[in-house]
C-alpha cells in the first residue's frame, strides 16, 4: 500500500515559525515534523510515499531528497499554488494508482497502529476519529456503532487527518484546486465512509503551542517516537 502525505499548506497559524521555513520541517524533539511521518510509516511496512508539497516545497524536497534516509522512496507531487486537500489528492493520482492509500495530515502526530490496516469493503474511505480536542469540541461526524461515519448525529468525534482513501473518490472531479471534505461528506450520505475511535495519543500540530507540547511529550516519552 502507498502513502500519500499532504505538505502544501502555508502554515499560516504557525506564523512567525512558518515564514522562511515549512511547517512540514519545523523540528520536533530532533527531527522535521514530516519526519516522524516517515519512520512511522517505516516501520509499518508503508514504503512507497507520496508527498505533494508547494510553499517552499524546494526547501522540503532538499531535506528529504528520495526518503532513503528514511527507509521509504518518496515521489515529488509539486504545486505551483496550494491545490487544497482534494486537488492535490487529484493531482497526484498518477503516482499513487488507482488502489486505495493511507492519506496523512502532515501537520498531524498520532501513536495509531498502521501496520495492519482495515479493508474499505467497497466504502470510498475509512476515518481515524479522536476524541473532540479543547480546540474543536463540536467534533467534526458521528461513528456509529456498526463503524459507519456520518455528517449528523451524536456523540460526535474529530477526524484526526489520517484515512485510507479509494482514489476513486475524486477520480472524477476536475484538476484544480478543490477542497475533500465535501466529497466526504456526499460518501458518508451514500453510506461509504467507515470508522474507528482511536484512543491513543493524537496532536493537531496548528500552533506554535501545540508543537512545543508535543516537542516536550515526545523528548518525555522517546519510545512514543
Amino acid at each position: 500500500m502507498k502513502a500519500m502525505i499532504l505538505a502544501a499548506g502555508f502554515g499560516t497559524r504557525m506564523r512567525p515559525l512558518t515564514d522562511h521555513c515549512p511547517k512540514p520541517l519545523l523540528p520536533v524533539a530532533g527531527k522535521p515534523l514530516i519526519a516522524h511521518h516517515l519512520t512511522r510509516l517505516a516501520a509499518a511496512g508503508i514504503d512507497d510515499i507520496v508527498i505533494n508539497v508547494s510553499y517552499r516545497g524546494e526547501q522540503i524536497i532538499q531535506a528529504l531528497g528520495d526518503g532513503s534516509d528514511y527507509g521509504v522512496r518518496i515521489a515529488w507531487s509539486r504545486e505551483e499554488t496550494p491545490l487544497e486537500t482534494g486537488g492535490g489528492i487529484r493531482q497526484a493520482l498518477p503516482l499513487l494508482g488507482t488502489a486505495p492509500f493511507l492519506l496523512v495530515n502532515g501537520d498531524i502526530w498520532c501513536d495509531a497502529e498502521l501496520s495492519a490496516l482495515p479493508a474499505l469493503k467497497g466504502a470510498l474511505a475509512h476515518l481515524w476519529l479522536v476524541d473532540n480536542p479543547d480546540h474543536h469540541p463540536a467534533g467534526d461526524f458521528h461513528l456509529d456503532d456498526a463503524g459507519a461515519v456520518h455528517v449528523d448525529g451524536t456523540p460526535r468525534l474529530t477526524f484526526a487527518g489520517l484515512s485510507l482513501i479509494d482514489p476513486a473518490l475524486v477520480a472524477d472531479q476536475p484538476p484544480g484546486a478543490f477542497a475533500l471534505a465535501p466529497l466526504l461528506k456526499r460518501a458518508m450520505d451514500a453510506g461509504q465512509v467507515s470508522g474507528q475511535h482511536h484512543r491513543g495519543a493524537w496532536v493537531d500540530v496548528g500552533t506554535p503551542a501545540r508543537l512545543d507540547a508535543l516537542d516536550t511529550y515526545l523528548r518525555q516519552s522517546p519510545a512514543a517516537q
